[in-house]
């Protein structure tokens, strides 16, 4: 059953399409790599689908309900939730401070604060964090900030997780620990992913379809395996700097 539905979604700054004609349905449950060359409008379509951006045309359904020009408050709190390459924190706000906000202003309902707390302290257990609630946001290590943004997003409760270039930058004991909590959150947490990445190897070793685009447009959609394989992808990407974002691609 699909979670999210576009259809013939357009998304134009300036006259120029960034995402054209996109038509795309993901099932729940499933973790689908988005990728492309720079420049290919993956993390518009991030931004688009969670509302930071509203289309030109087209419709975007989220569990039945259109959600196309809806305010990203809303599209939240209906359960999707978006977590960025660059963390964004709270400063002078301790860890679980910071994940509990993610239940007070995420969630379908209202969320009381003693149970924001307690979500909180679910969600750090969760990506590893446990022992770090009480620390300054401050102190972390890059990776540790972005495992707190999953974190938060996961204290939410979303059904859908999108994912832009959040595991770029890391090591390798970083990068398999990141894939661990994608998958156990799919697995253990019913929650569907949709994944902007340039780390082909956490592409192919996590994600069970890959959507490649290319100027917007919808390359190739199959298994990792195939659709890296596909002489299309081969060309969309020679040339270029390499298959992440430059500044919102």
């Amino acid at each position: 059953m699909a979670i999210l539905e576009l259809v013939d979604v357009v998304k134009r700054f300036g006259g120029l399409p960034a995402v054209d004609g996109l038509s795309l349905a993901v099932d729940e449950g499933e973790i689908v790599a988005l990728v492309g060359p720079n420049g290919a409008g993956k993390t518009t379509l991030l931004r688009t689908l969670i509302g930071l951006e509203s289309p030109t045309a087209g419709t975007i359904r989220f569990m039945g309900a259109d959600v196309s020009r809806m305010p990203a408050h809303r599209v939240r709190r209906k359960g999707m939730a978006m977590v960025l390459q660059t963390p964004r924190a709270f400063a002078g706000m301790t860890v679980r401070e910071n994940v509990a906000l993610g239940a007070l202003f995420g969630s379908a309902g209202r969320v009381a604060e003693p149970e924001a707390l307690r979500r909180a302290d679910e969600a750090l257990g969760f990506v590893g964090l446990s022992a770090r609630g009480d620390d300054d946001v401050g102190v972390l290590t890059l990776h540790q900030q972005r495992f707190l943004e999953l974190a938060r997003a996961f204290a939410g409760r979303p059904r859908l997780l999108l994912l832009d270039e959040v595991m770029a930058g890391l090591n390798d004991t970083e990068l398999r620990a990141s894939i661990d909590i994608v998958r156990t959150a799919r697995d253990e947490l019913g929650v569907t992913v949709i994944w902007v990445e340039h780390v082909m190897k956490a592409v192919m070793s996590l994600a069970e379809r890959v959507v490649v685009l290319n100027f917007g447009q919808l390359l190739v959609d199959g298994t990792p395996q195939v659709a890296m394989r596909d002489p299309d992808v081969v060309t969309a990407y020679l040339g270029t700097e390499g298959p992440g974002d430059a500044g919102g691609g």
